[in-house]
């Protein structure tokens, strides 16, 4: 068995794995426990009572973080010519069309979302097979396609994510960053449980709603008290 680091160690001191904590006390043992040298990213897991392979109970949504993911989300939007000057005032960092399908053929994919126009999804299910694999694909539900191409650009940058259940019934998103405040990271969990809470099946029996934990990059797991969400 390989022996504990001292960092580990120090972490171990302030942080019990069978404790059940509240978000509140959650969000500020996470800042006391992370110990990369750099702005490690915050992650937060739902388990749920689903069964992803029954179409209704499949979720999948979008939320918009009250204070963003603090990263820089790279957009590029697919789009004809009228489109392109509103997807650039927007803040989109790649605009085109035909010359970047042709990229994305040949293995480029340097971006975190896409955005197209309906027009244009023709062009687009030539390269899902790249992009789907990836989470690039554009999507109706995300409102990723979309012919108000400016709002959908500034909601992205402004911290909008999508998520999506995994075939086990688990969803994790990325909901900020070490360097944010306590109160900054419950405000972001709060607002991505809300979401995932509004999304149960109406013809779900059973708990919906199992388990939830919260992480930073190369930190361990804390439980949340789900029973702290149902008044979401």
């Amino acid at each position: 068995m390989s022996k504990l680091t001292k960092n580990q160690k120090a972490v171990l001191a302030k942080y019990d794995k069978t404790q059940v904590y509240s978000l509140t006390e959650a969000c500020a043992l996470l800042k006391e426990i992370s110990y990369t040298k750099f702005d490690a990213s915050i992650e937060i897991t739902t388990n749920l009572g689903v069964d992803p392979r029954k179409a209704n109970q499949m979720i999948r949504g979008v939320v918009t973080l009250p204070h963003g993911t603090g990263k820089v989300t790279r957009v590029l939007v697919l789009c004809t010519p009228d489109k392109e000057a509103e997807a650039k005032e927007a803040g989109a960092d790649y605009v085109g069309l035909d010359e970047y399908i042709n990229k994305i053929k040949e293995g480029w994919t340097d971006v975190d979302v896409i955005i197209c126009t309906p027009s244009v999804m023709a062009k687009v299910g030539q390269i899902g097979r790249i992009l789907g694999p990836r989470g690039l694909m554009p999507n109706p539900k995300t409102g990723t396609v979309t012919m108000e191409i400016g709002n959908a650009v500034k909601e992205v940058k402004a911290g909008k994510i999508d998520f999506k259940v995994d075939k086990t019934g688990i969803i994790h998103a990325a909901i900020g960053k070490v360097s944010f405040t306590p109160e900054q990271i419950e405000a972001n969990a709060r607002a991505f449980v809300s979401a995932v809470l509004k999304l149960k099946p109406q013809t779900l029996k059973g708990t919906y709603f199992q388990g939830c934990t919260i992480c930073s990059t190369m930190s361990p797991a804390i439980k949340l008290d789900p029973k702290a969400f149902s008044a979401e």
